[in-house]
């Protein structure tokens, strides 16, 4: 798909989530406008996924002969169901019953509630990346040359698990996995640098084994770029990791810069401001 026509579709996306958010007024819209861009690159453009002849998706837990998605900083939920419906996997009209009694579309995503395109409950952080590897190494045992992404967020890097992970990847050269970190130096408590220093990220995961390569998470030319150079990197003996930057709040000014919008829904004059910043490009649920 074209740049152009990926724009289009992104800040659709951003519509569906300050509306999903504004509509239940819960949820968590700052990382989810931050990581709009990487997912519809994605499903949108560069992940091979199954359809059928109408173009709704074809979903089933095995994944096989398609690459897999795991989302393992699962409160930007909006995001990833959104994504979901606008690619095909469910009506986009569900997105309407957003963290509303006996609603598939759970604050965090689930997998007792069915809903296409989840292939594990999420947002206990620290956890993705283990079934990630999982995964990959299930498709190495089956022959199946796809690809394994998931996505884990900065502040996510506090938990000891990632870090066991990190270890075992390279260790057993998992060269069949992306994975990509949210670096947008906000988490709910503030700053990243103020609650848990990060630090050098790059020289940690370079250390552990991975190759490492930086993406500009909001600029959707680079996201498909870089997405492209990450699958020309696998196969290479070593997993291959992300550093993505982007801004908490993209696409809405009044939500970028801070950690504020990490878990807060806008009001009506806030949801009025932040659409009037979002063009309708696919048409509104």
């Amino acid at each position: 798909m074209e740049i152009s026509e990926l724009q289009k579709v992104a800040s659709q996306v951003r519509r569906d989530i300050v509306r999903q958010v504004h509509a239940c007024q819960s949820g968590h819209p700052g990382g989810s406008l931050g990581c709009t861009d990487l997912l519809v690159g994605l499903y949108f453009d560069q992940m091979t996924l199954k359809s059928d002849e109408s173009g709704k998706k074809i979903f089933d837990m095995n994944g096989i002969g398609e690459d897999l998605f795991f989302l393992s900083n699962g409160h930007i939920s909006p995001v990833f169901y959104s994504v979901l419906a606008r690619s095909g996997y469910f009506p986009v009209a569900e997105l309407a019953t957003f963290r509303k009694l006996n609603s598939r579309l759970q604050g965090h995503p689930t997998t007792h509630e069915h809903l296409e395109g989840i292939r594990i409950a999420s947002g206990s952080l620290g956890q993705g990346m283990s079934v990630a590897i999982g995964a990959a190494q299930a498709k190495k045992l089956n022959g199946d040359n796809s690809l394994v992404f998931v996505l884990m967020g900065d502040g996510e890097q506090n938990e000891g698990q990632v870090w066991e992970a990190a270890m075992y990847a390279p260790h057993h050269k998992v060269d069949n996995l992306v994975a990509v970190i949210d670096y947008n130096g906000q988490q709910i408590d503030g700053p990243t640098d103020k609650v848990m220093n990060n630090r050098d990220l790059g020289a940690k995961y370079e250390a552990f084994g991975w190759k490492v390569i930086k993406m500009q998470g909001n600029d959707m030319a680079d996201v498909v770029k870089v997405l492209t150079e990450a699958r020309e990197l696998s196969g290479n003996g070593q997993p291959i990791m992300i550093l993505m930057t982007t801004e908490m709040g993209a696409g809405v000014d009044f939500m970028m810069g801070s950690h504020k919008w990490h878990g807060v829904a806008p009001n009506n004059e806030q949801l009025e401001a932040a659409l009037a910043q979002l063009p309708e490009t696919l048409g509104d649920y």
